[in-house]
């Protein structure tokens, strides 16, 4: 008898301690939805430690994709009916196609778990400078270093697509390597680009840290978008970018360069694009519009006036280029030329609202620089 009740005992211990086998119907509850983002959301399921993130159409000209990541945690597997990647847990080595995930994961604190890169050399983030020899610069799409990638034994690649799924996707599969799509140049909200430091606070498993970290940046933002509304009457305008070939490409008014101009107090002269897309106008226009307008931004590689006058020489006329009101996102620039703006910037909408504030209305920030310099 004491034998029989052994094993009943031991049967139900077993039933007991084996975990329900979900279905993906099950991670209905959401973990983190997004206020400004529009790419991306995490959910998770009852009695359940892991996750799932879904990201939505992460490419340009994307309609109705979305691709998955499943965290697995607590010894949990992928639930019924999931077809997307799995990720054993949080990542602790991590493979980073764009320098923009690096910053991410650095505002919480975890850029050390970047073991690869694409392009090193322009990268300016201070961990990874501080590592540089230990980390492995897999190259970049359609000449990727493959070989190197597996060596790395990367729990997960961050991926990005421009026109179309990346061409990584198949090798990653072949090789058993997960990977996700980040889609923060999607994003046309300065504070929806920054909010995908929640997405991958949740890939290493500190999503509450990325919560907290995000939480204060649209605070410190709309307040001096505040203070500029009810501070400013006179809003300059502006003009943005340089040639490109024979066009000059004008951004959306909806863009995020362009939110940024007009939440800082500036005017953005170019109306005709309402789109989701730059525009490309041919160089007449684009002299008509700089000659009107009260400043001259984002001019390429122009470290100086002679520089700008140099690739742009009939330019060199207008009000805003003789009055010396002409302005880069190019102060932070490292020995290879990469640019902090297209890296860190992307984290830190506050402070570059804070440096385009400084340039239109300098009487409201004290501030230094630390994205934009007046070119002299």
């Amino acid at each position: 008898m004491n034998k029989l009740i052994s094993i009943i005992f031991l049967v139900l211990l077993t039933v007991g301690c084996t975990k329900h086998k979900s279905d993906i119907t099950d991670f209905s509850n959401p973990l983190y939805t997004p206020q400004y983002a529009s790419g991306f959301c995490i959910k998770g399921a009852d009695g359940n430690e892991s996750s799932i993130i879904t990201v939505t159409n992460p490419w340009q000209g994307a309609d109705s994709i979305t691709t998955q990541l499943f965290i697995a945690r607590g010894g949990e597997s992928a639930p019924e009916g999931f077809t997307g990647q799995v990720l054993e847990g949080d990542a602790s080595r991590i493979v980073a196609m764009s320098s923009t995930h690096i910053a991410m994961l650095d505002a919480v604190g975890e850029a050390g778990r970047v073991v690869g890169v694409s392009g090193i050399d322009y990268i300016s983030n201070p961990v990874i400078a501080a590592k540089r020899d230990s980390i492995g610069d897999v190259g970049y799409e359609g000449n990727i270093n493959y070989e190197l990638l597996l060596s790395l034994d990367p729990d997960l690649v961050l991926l990005y697509g421009v026109n179309g799924a990346s061409s990584m996707e198949g090798k990653l599969n072949e090789l058993g390597i997960p990977f996700m799509y980040v889609g923060d140049y999607l994003e046309e909200s300065p504070l929806g680009k920054a909010e995908w430091m929640v997405a991958l606070s949740e890939v290493v498993g500190k999503r509450k840290e990325g919560e907290e970290v995000f939480g204060g940046i649209p605070v410190r933002y709309n307040e001096l978008k505040k203070r500029v509304a009810d501070t400013v009457l006179d809003a300059p305008t502006v003009m943005l970018n340089t040639p490109y070939g024979d066009s000059w490409f004008m951004p959306s008014t909806e863009s995020y360069v362009a939110r940024l101009v007009k939440d800082a107090g500036g005017d953005y002269i170019y109306k005709k694009n309402t789109g989701n897309a730059s525009m490309p106008i041919d160089l007449e226009e684009a002299y008509k519009l700089t000659s009107q307008v009260d400043m001259w931004l984002n001019v390429g590689m122009a470290n100086s006036l002679d520089e700008l006058r140099r690739s742009c020489p009939k330019f060199s006329d207008t009000r805003c280029f003789r009055n010396g009101y002409v302005w880069n996102n190019n102060l932070k620039i490292n020995a290879a030329g990469g640019n902090d703006y297209y890296e860190s910037a992307v984290v830190n909408p506050d402070i570059l609202l804070r440096d385009l504030v400084k340039i239109f209305h300098p009487e409201l920030v004290e501030e230094d620089f630390v994205y934009y310099k007046q070119l002299k």
